[in-house]
């Protein structure tokens, strides 16, 4: 089998398409390349959509454990400590059981408990308690001579948060932000290992390269392919989060611009 061949059938199976089947034997670096790149479309998936709709609850929880409503800032705190506190792991566990309980009274809620619904949630809601401490801090940090001038200027509320507040916050909190974002793309991984199941064989990346290394006891190819693609798969984040750190950084003298710098965290 020519390897185009290999990637026709085997290119979409993480979503269902092509050969049902894996590979049982003579394991070519083509299939392992292409089956492991297979299941990065759920990791992207995980990823991408966590991000987008964390993004939005963790500008909420921000603004929530700032203000001086008392029920919104302590329900915003303890939110952000709980996701904060526990380690995505347990998350994932809790979570899947949770749902299966929910399942036999609601059964409406048997979508949460596959993977591809039910760890989203999680990852979403555990990258929103993360991005949101970085959003407040960035909010305590706006100096107080932007929001002075923005007084002067006859802009109050929504409008001033529209454009002033929320514009400075996200380009102080950016390249922290981006550090997130990455991580979050790392921590997909998570998923096979939680109880949500892989429905029909259908895995993320690391459920193929796993499935590569126990089959020829040699886990120094799928693995390194696996790094690879998230090696990649960070360049683009770095890549298209330094396009919008410029964007919201062109007001300011090139010189003068933060430049991104990517630390990675060793622990979560």
């Amino acid at each position: 089998m020519s390897c185009w061949q290999t990637i026709a059938d085997y290119g979409l199976r993480s979503l269902g398409y092509g050969e049902r089947l894996l590979p049982r034997g003579d394991f070519t670096l083509c299939q392992q390349f292409t089956l492991i790149g297979s299941g990065m479309i759920w990791n992207i998936y995980f990823g991408v959509l966590a991000l987008l709709a964390g993004f939005f609850l963790a500008t909420a929880l921000a603004l929530g454990k700032a203000s001086r409503v008392w029920l919104l800032r302590k329900a915003s705190e303890w939110f952000i400590f709980v996701f904060r506190g526990s380690p995505l792991f347990i998350q994932f566990f809790f979570a899947y059981f949770l749902f299966v309980s929910l399942k036999s009274a609601v059964p409406a809620l048997a979508p949460f408990t596959a993977a591809w619904l039910g760890a989203l949630v999680v990852l979403f809601l555990n990258t929103a308690a993360y991005t949101g401490e970085i959003f407040y801090g960035a909010l305590l940090s706006i100096p107080k001579g932007d929001t002075e001038a923005a007084d002067a200027y006859g802009f109050s509320g929504w409008n001033k948060f529209r454009k002033i507040t929320w514009p400075t916050m996200l380009r102080l909190a950016w390249p922290a932000y981006t550090n997130e974002a990455i991580f979050l793309f790392h921590a997909t991984t998570l998923v096979f290992f939680s109880g949500f199941p892989a429905l029909r064989q259908r895995g993320d990346a690391l459920y193929y390269a796993n499935y590569f290394a126990d089959k020829t006891f040699n886990p120094f190819i799928p693995y390194p392919i696996l790094a690879g693609y998230f090696i990649l798969l960070t360049l683009a984040v770095i890549g298209v989060y330094g396009v919008v750190n410029a964007r919201l950084n062109r007001h300011l003298p090139r010189n003068d611009r933060p430049k991104l710098k990517i630390r990675p965290k060793l622990i979560r």
